[in-house]
């Protein structure tokens, strides 16, 4: 702890939940059960910064292999902002991710202070599309559950800048959560997608796909599961074919953030990105 009561811990488990709870408040509309996938991505990766014993502030920097991490919760109470407090904790979280290349989504207005602060630079903006849910499932995509864990992985990791295997097993049996995958003929992964409940409605990511038919057939039937409510999928921008499939279901875009990194832009295949999984780990 510094001279002015200031310190910044690890959190435990169920303090991840609190970070989850301040990022529903700040309007980020998490899942439900978002925070067990969360810590098990990273469990060292969460910190919580306190002022005489009082939390007043989080960020997460989760480290997924040895050259990636990525960092989000960075949220501070709001009465504590603009007194330094912020950055303090900022600087602690990211001293965790070592010489990795971090990534993050963070708002556009902050952009220059993520620059010159903390030395990220501007990939692309991430836009949050809301519809509405229900409609009929198509035959072709299949339960998530029915397939072999090692190739869903092995998919996954071609469409993340690292492989991520503790949280995704960990994000696909979430409580609520429901996945459907599309398999070629030969009974290769050719595209997969999970929807969860959240805070209001249901979110639909990852959607990663090889073809935008295929990501069309996903996106109707995860949509499908989310009758009672209002949808959202987080679509990278250069994926004009990903924007055109939230248009053409009638989706609107209500929120946007810039995909940042410390270092350079992973090489990915972006044109089979059409939902993003989180913007608090990527």
């Amino acid at each position: 702890m510094s001279r002015d009561g200031f310190a910044v811990r690890t959190m435990r488990r169920r303090e991840v939940e609190v970070a989850v709870d301040w990022a529903a408040q700040e309007g980020w509309n998490p899942g439900n059960h978002d925070a067990e996938a969360f810590y098990a991505a990273d469990p060292e990766g969460f910190f919580i910064a306190e002022l005489d014993g009082e939390p007043i502030g989080s960020v997460s920097v989760v480290n997924y292999s040895e050259t990636f991490a990525f960092a989000g919760l960075y949220i501070l109470k709001p009465e504590y902002r603009n007194r330094g407090y912020g950055s303090r904790l900022f600087a602690a979280g990211m001293a965790h991710a070592g010489d990795r290349n971090i990534g993050g989504d963070g708002v556009l207005a902050m952009q220059e202070k993520y620059r010159t602060r903390s030395g990220f630079t501007l990939a692309y903006r991430n836009i949050r599309f809301e519809g509405a849910g229900g409609g009929n499932e198509p035959e072709g995509p299949v339960d998530i559950a029915g397939v072999p864990f090692e190739p869903l992985a092995a998919y996954d990791a071609r469409h993340f800048p690292a492989s991520r295997p503790r949280f995704l097993a960990a994000w696909l049996r979430q409580e609520g959560a429901c996945g459907r995958a599309v398999l070629g003929e030969d009974g290769d992964v050719a595209g997969y997608g999970v929807v969860r409940r959240c805070r209001h409605g249901y979110k639909i990511g990852p959607l990663f796909a090889d073809t935008p038919e295929i990501a069309g057939e996903i996106f109707l039937a995860l949509s499908a599961q989310a009758s009672s409510g209002p949808v959202y999928l987080d679509v990278p921008e250069p994926n004009a074919a990903a924007v055109a499939l939230a248009q053409r279901q009638g989706m609107v875009p209500v929120f946007e953030t810039a995909r940042i990194y410390t270092k350079a832009v992973p090489d990915l295949p972006l044109d089979e990105v059409f939902g993003v999984t989180s913007f608090e780990l990527g």
